[in-house]
Protein backbone atom coordinates (compact mmCIF):
# COMPACT_ATOMS: atom_id res chain seq x y z
CA UNK A 1 0.00 0.00 0.00
CA UNK A 2 3.25 2.27 0.74
CA UNK A 3 4.46 1.60 -2.35
CA UNK A 4 1.17 2.54 -4.27
CA UNK A 5 0.38 5.81 -2.39
CA UNK A 6 4.45 6.55 -3.48
CA UNK A 7 3.67 5.83 -6.93
CA UNK A 8 0.98 7.84 -7.12
CA UNK A 9 2.56 10.97 -5.18
CA UNK A 10 5.51 10.48 -8.23
CA UNK A 11 3.15 10.38 -10.55
CA UNK A 12 1.16 13.43 -9.83
CA UNK A 13 4.51 15.27 -9.46
CA UNK A 14 5.52 14.32 -12.72
CA UNK A 15 2.56 15.77 -14.23
CA UNK A 16 2.94 18.98 -12.20
CA UNK A 17 6.70 19.26 -13.30
CA UNK A 18 5.43 18.85 -16.69
CA UNK A 19 2.80 21.63 -16.66
CA UNK A 20 5.46 24.12 -15.08
CA UNK A 21 7.36 23.64 -17.51
CA UNK A 22 4.60 24.57 -20.32
CA UNK A 23 3.61 27.37 -18.77
CA UNK A 24 7.42 28.12 -18.30
CA UNK A 25 8.16 27.88 -22.17
CA UNK A 26 5.27 30.22 -23.07
CA UNK A 27 5.77 32.63 -20.64
CA UNK A 28 9.29 32.95 -22.12
CA UNK A 29 8.22 32.53 -25.64
CA UNK A 30 5.54 35.67 -25.38
CA UNK A 31 6.12 38.48 -27.77
CA UNK A 32 6.88 41.38 -25.42
CA UNK A 33 4.91 44.44 -26.58
CA UNK A 34 6.74 47.07 -28.73
CA UNK A 35 7.08 50.22 -26.26
CA UNK A 36 4.42 53.29 -27.54
CA UNK A 37 7.07 55.77 -30.03
CA UNK A 38 7.51 58.70 -27.83
CA UNK A 39 8.10 60.89 -30.26
CA UNK A 40 6.50 59.12 -34.13
CA UNK A 41 8.78 60.19 -36.95
CA UNK A 42 7.14 62.54 -39.31
CA UNK A 43 4.73 61.29 -42.20
CA UNK A 44 5.74 62.50 -46.19
CA UNK A 45 3.73 65.12 -47.07
CA UNK A 46 4.03 64.37 -50.36
CA UNK A 47 3.68 60.93 -51.92
CA UNK A 48 6.53 61.75 -54.46
CA UNK A 49 8.83 63.14 -51.86
CA UNK A 50 12.79 62.80 -51.47
CA UNK A 51 13.54 62.92 -47.76
CA UNK A 52 16.78 64.96 -46.65
CA UNK A 53 18.37 66.07 -43.35
CA UNK A 54 18.66 69.59 -42.62
CA UNK A 55 20.53 71.98 -40.63
CA UNK A 56 19.70 75.64 -40.00
CA UNK A 57 22.12 78.40 -40.24
CA UNK A 58 21.98 82.39 -40.27
CA UNK A 59 20.86 83.73 -43.53
CA UNK A 60 24.21 84.57 -45.96
CA UNK A 61 25.38 81.26 -43.34
CA UNK A 62 27.05 81.85 -39.88
CA UNK A 63 29.71 84.50 -40.06
CA UNK A 64 33.03 83.31 -37.99
CA UNK A 65 34.63 86.41 -36.63
CA UNK A 66 37.89 85.57 -36.89
CA UNK A 67 41.32 87.75 -35.56
CA UNK A 68 44.03 89.69 -37.54
CA UNK A 69 46.63 88.13 -35.68
CA UNK A 70 46.96 86.29 -32.40
CA UNK A 71 47.01 88.56 -29.72
CA UNK A 72 46.13 89.24 -26.29
CA UNK A 73 42.01 90.13 -25.68
CA UNK A 74 41.74 93.36 -24.20
CA UNK A 75 37.73 94.01 -24.41
CA UNK A 76 34.77 92.11 -25.42
CA UNK A 77 32.34 94.56 -26.45
CA UNK A 78 29.45 92.43 -27.02
CA UNK A 79 26.87 89.69 -25.65
CA UNK A 80 25.09 86.90 -27.37
CA UNK A 81 21.72 87.74 -28.36
CA UNK A 82 23.47 91.58 -28.81
CA UNK A 83 21.87 92.92 -32.42
CA UNK A 84 24.72 94.75 -34.62
CA UNK A 85 25.35 96.79 -37.03
CA UNK A 86 28.71 96.94 -39.82
CA UNK A 87 31.02 98.84 -38.70
CA UNK A 88 30.47 97.98 -34.65
CA UNK A 89 32.78 97.20 -32.96
CA UNK A 90 32.89 93.62 -31.49
CA UNK A 91 36.49 93.36 -29.46
CA UNK A 92 39.88 94.97 -28.90
CA UNK A 93 43.30 93.21 -29.09
CA UNK A 94 45.76 94.83 -27.34
CA UNK A 95 47.94 97.64 -28.91
CA UNK A 96 50.30 99.19 -26.30
CA UNK A 97 53.16 98.47 -28.46
CA UNK A 98 51.91 99.97 -31.92
CA UNK A 99 50.58 102.79 -29.61
CA UNK A 100 54.09 103.34 -27.72
CA UNK A 101 55.42 103.19 -31.66
CA UNK A 102 53.86 106.27 -32.67
CA UNK A 103 54.88 108.87 -31.29
CA UNK A 104 58.35 108.01 -31.95
CA UNK A 105 57.58 107.49 -36.09
CA UNK A 106 55.49 110.81 -35.64
CA UNK A 107 58.86 112.37 -34.49
CA UNK A 108 61.00 110.88 -37.50
CA UNK A 109 58.20 112.52 -39.59
CA UNK A 110 58.95 116.50 -37.91
CA UNK A 111 63.07 115.23 -38.04
CA UNK A 112 62.77 114.49 -41.58
CA UNK A 113 60.74 117.69 -42.29
CA UNK A 114 63.13 119.61 -40.41
CA UNK A 115 66.40 117.81 -41.92
CA UNK A 116 63.90 118.74 -45.40
CA UNK A 117 64.06 122.64 -45.03
CA UNK A 118 67.78 122.74 -44.06
CA UNK A 119 68.66 121.35 -46.79
CA UNK A 120 65.92 123.84 -48.94
CA UNK A 121 67.85 126.83 -47.47
CA UNK A 122 71.20 125.87 -48.43
CA UNK A 123 70.12 125.05 -51.84
CA UNK A 124 68.38 128.93 -51.96
CA UNK A 125 71.90 130.24 -50.83
CA UNK A 126 73.63 128.67 -53.30
CA UNK A 127 71.67 129.40 -55.80
CA UNK A 128 71.75 132.94 -54.20
CA UNK A 129 75.48 133.11 -54.99
CA UNK A 130 75.80 135.66 -58.46
CA UNK A 131 79.35 134.47 -58.94
CA UNK A 132 79.65 131.48 -60.77
CA UNK A 133 83.17 130.41 -60.04
CA UNK A 134 82.19 130.27 -56.22
CA UNK A 135 79.32 127.58 -56.47
CA UNK A 136 79.79 125.01 -59.39
CA UNK A 137 76.53 123.36 -61.26
CA UNK A 138 77.63 119.63 -59.74
CA UNK A 139 77.53 121.45 -56.04
CA UNK A 140 73.59 122.63 -56.76
CA UNK A 141 72.99 119.60 -58.49
CA UNK A 142 74.06 117.47 -55.75
CA UNK A 143 71.97 119.61 -53.32
CA UNK A 144 69.43 119.33 -55.36
CA UNK A 145 69.28 115.24 -54.96
CA UNK A 146 69.94 115.46 -51.61
CA UNK A 147 66.64 117.44 -51.39
CA UNK A 148 64.92 114.96 -53.37
CA UNK A 149 66.29 112.24 -50.97
CA UNK A 150 65.07 114.33 -47.69
CA UNK A 151 61.01 114.80 -49.56
CA UNK A 152 61.35 111.10 -50.10
CA UNK A 153 62.17 109.98 -46.41
CA UNK A 154 59.24 112.46 -45.24
CA UNK A 155 56.97 110.19 -47.42
CA UNK A 156 58.80 107.47 -45.89
CA UNK A 157 58.07 108.27 -42.55
CA UNK A 158 54.57 109.55 -42.82
CA UNK A 159 54.10 105.95 -44.57
CA UNK A 160 55.01 104.61 -41.62
CA UNK A 161 52.82 106.63 -39.31
CA UNK A 162 49.97 105.43 -41.38
CA UNK A 163 51.03 101.99 -41.18
CA UNK A 164 50.60 102.03 -37.85
CA UNK A 165 47.57 103.91 -37.28
CA UNK A 166 45.83 101.61 -39.70
CA UNK A 167 47.40 98.57 -37.67
CA UNK A 168 46.58 99.73 -34.25
CA UNK A 169 42.68 100.47 -36.09
CA UNK A 170 42.92 96.81 -37.26
CA UNK A 171 42.89 95.56 -34.03
CA UNK A 172 39.47 96.90 -32.75
CA UNK A 173 37.72 93.95 -34.60
CA UNK A 174 34.22 95.30 -36.24
CA UNK A 175 30.89 93.64 -37.79
CA UNK A 176 31.03 92.59 -41.44
CA UNK A 177 27.52 93.38 -41.44
CA UNK A 178 24.29 93.61 -39.16
CA UNK A 179 23.20 90.75 -37.72
CA UNK A 180 22.95 89.00 -34.05
CA UNK A 181 25.54 87.80 -31.66
CA UNK A 182 25.29 84.12 -31.73
CA UNK A 183 28.86 82.80 -29.74
CA UNK A 184 31.11 84.55 -27.89
CA UNK A 185 34.02 82.30 -27.23
CA UNK A 186 36.87 84.26 -25.54
CA UNK A 187 36.86 86.49 -22.40
CA UNK A 188 38.59 89.99 -21.47
CA UNK A 189 42.48 88.68 -20.63
CA UNK A 190 42.92 85.68 -23.11
CA UNK A 191 45.12 85.31 -25.78
CA UNK A 192 43.43 85.03 -28.94
CA UNK A 193 44.30 82.28 -31.82
CA UNK A 194 43.51 82.92 -35.54
CA UNK A 195 41.99 79.40 -35.67
CA UNK A 196 38.72 78.84 -38.21
CA UNK A 197 37.88 75.94 -36.44
CA UNK A 198 37.20 77.88 -33.18
CA UNK A 199 36.15 81.47 -34.48
CA UNK A 200 36.39 83.83 -31.08
CA UNK A 201 32.68 85.14 -32.38
CA UNK A 202 29.94 83.96 -34.52
CA UNK A 203 27.63 86.49 -35.75
CA UNK A 204 24.26 85.33 -38.02
CA UNK A 205 21.69 86.99 -39.50
CA UNK A 206 18.15 85.57 -37.45
CA UNK A 207 15.33 87.25 -39.40
CA UNK A 208 15.49 84.45 -41.87
CA UNK A 209 17.04 81.40 -41.56
CA UNK A 210 19.01 79.11 -44.05
CA UNK A 211 18.31 75.30 -44.32
CA UNK A 212 20.90 73.35 -46.00
CA UNK A 213 19.49 70.26 -46.69
CA UNK A 214 21.72 67.47 -47.57
CA UNK A 215 19.82 64.98 -49.96
CA UNK A 216 21.44 61.59 -51.05
CA UNK A 217 23.71 61.73 -54.23
CA UNK A 218 21.33 58.66 -55.39
CA UNK A 219 18.41 60.80 -55.24
CA UNK A 220 20.16 64.01 -56.31
CA UNK A 221 18.94 63.69 -59.92
CA UNK A 222 15.05 63.59 -58.82
CA UNK A 223 15.76 67.07 -57.41
CA UNK A 224 14.80 70.03 -59.64
CA UNK A 225 15.06 74.03 -59.07
CA UNK A 226 12.16 75.35 -57.64
CA UNK A 227 10.93 72.24 -55.88
CA UNK A 228 9.15 73.02 -53.00
CA UNK A 229 9.49 71.90 -49.78
CA UNK A 230 8.31 70.63 -46.01
CA UNK A 231 10.54 70.68 -43.13
CA UNK A 232 10.21 69.50 -39.56
CA UNK A 233 12.14 70.20 -36.54
CA UNK A 234 13.83 67.57 -34.62
CA UNK A 235 11.10 66.32 -32.03
CA UNK A 236 8.36 68.10 -33.03
CA UNK A 237 6.08 65.97 -36.02
CA UNK A 238 3.04 68.23 -35.78
CA UNK A 239 4.18 71.60 -37.50
CA UNK A 240 4.80 71.79 -40.57
CA UNK A 241 6.87 74.60 -42.02
CA UNK A 242 6.83 75.95 -45.68
CA UNK A 243 10.34 76.53 -47.01
CA UNK A 244 11.43 78.95 -49.99
CA UNK A 245 13.56 77.43 -52.43
CA UNK A 246 16.93 79.79 -53.02
CA UNK A 247 19.34 77.51 -54.75
CA UNK A 248 21.08 73.96 -55.35
CA UNK A 249 24.63 74.44 -54.90
CA UNK A 250 26.51 72.56 -57.83
CA UNK A 251 29.28 71.17 -55.86
CA UNK A 252 28.49 67.73 -54.54
CA UNK A 253 30.19 66.82 -50.61
CA UNK A 254 31.21 63.89 -48.64
CA UNK A 255 28.23 63.89 -45.74
CA UNK A 256 29.42 65.77 -42.81
CA UNK A 257 26.24 66.22 -41.07
CA UNK A 258 25.24 63.05 -39.46
CA UNK A 259 21.82 62.53 -37.92
CA UNK A 260 22.57 59.17 -36.03
CA UNK A 261 20.19 57.18 -37.65
CA UNK A 262 21.44 53.55 -38.46
CA UNK A 263 21.03 53.59 -42.17
CA UNK A 264 23.41 55.96 -42.41
CA UNK A 265 26.89 55.86 -43.69
CA UNK A 266 29.70 58.26 -43.49
CA UNK A 267 31.09 57.62 -46.76
CA UNK A 268 28.13 58.71 -48.36
CA UNK A 269 28.25 61.97 -50.87
CA UNK A 270 25.04 64.75 -50.91
CA UNK A 271 24.46 67.32 -53.03
CA UNK A 272 23.03 70.47 -50.95
CA UNK A 273 20.23 72.15 -51.02
CA UNK A 274 19.78 75.76 -50.03
CA UNK A 275 15.95 76.71 -48.56
CA UNK A 276 15.27 80.00 -46.26
CA UNK A 277 12.04 80.65 -43.82
CA UNK A 278 11.51 83.67 -42.22
CA UNK A 279 11.73 83.59 -38.48
CA UNK A 280 8.86 82.44 -36.42
CA UNK A 281 8.41 83.33 -32.96
CA UNK A 282 5.48 80.99 -32.27
CA UNK A 283 7.85 78.00 -33.74
CA UNK A 284 11.40 79.01 -32.59
CA UNK A 285 14.42 78.05 -34.60
CA UNK A 286 18.20 77.85 -33.71
CA UNK A 287 21.12 78.10 -35.76
CA UNK A 288 22.63 74.59 -35.63
CA UNK A 289 18.88 72.84 -35.30
CA UNK A 290 18.55 69.95 -37.26
CA UNK A 291 15.85 69.03 -39.60
CA UNK A 292 13.72 66.18 -41.24
CA UNK A 293 13.19 67.65 -44.90
CA UNK A 294 11.07 66.57 -47.60
CA UNK A 295 11.60 67.60 -51.05
CA UNK A 296 8.52 67.56 -53.75
CA UNK A 297 9.45 65.55 -56.51
CA UNK A 298 8.41 66.59 -59.90
CA UNK A 299 6.97 63.52 -61.54
CA UNK A 300 8.17 63.57 -65.40
CA UNK A 301 6.39 63.48 -67.86
CA UNK A 302 5.39 60.41 -69.70
CA UNK A 303 6.43 60.37 -73.73
CA UNK A 304 3.45 60.75 -76.25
Amino acid sequence: MFKTIFFRFSFWLAVAGIVAAVLFMQKTNRAEPLPVVPIPPPAKPERNSIAASGIAEALGENVKIGLPAPSLITDIKVAVWDRVKKGEPLLVLDDRELRAQLPVLESEVQVAIANRDLLQEKLDRLKSVRDVRAVSKEEITTQEANLRIAEAQIGAARAAVTQTRALIDRLTVTAPRDGTILQVNARAGEYGQTSASNPVIVLGNLDYFQIRADVDEALAPRVSPGAKATGYLKGDTTRPLDLEFVRIEPYVIPKVSLTGASTERVDTRVLQVIYRIKANPAIPIYPGQQMDVFIQEIEPKSAP
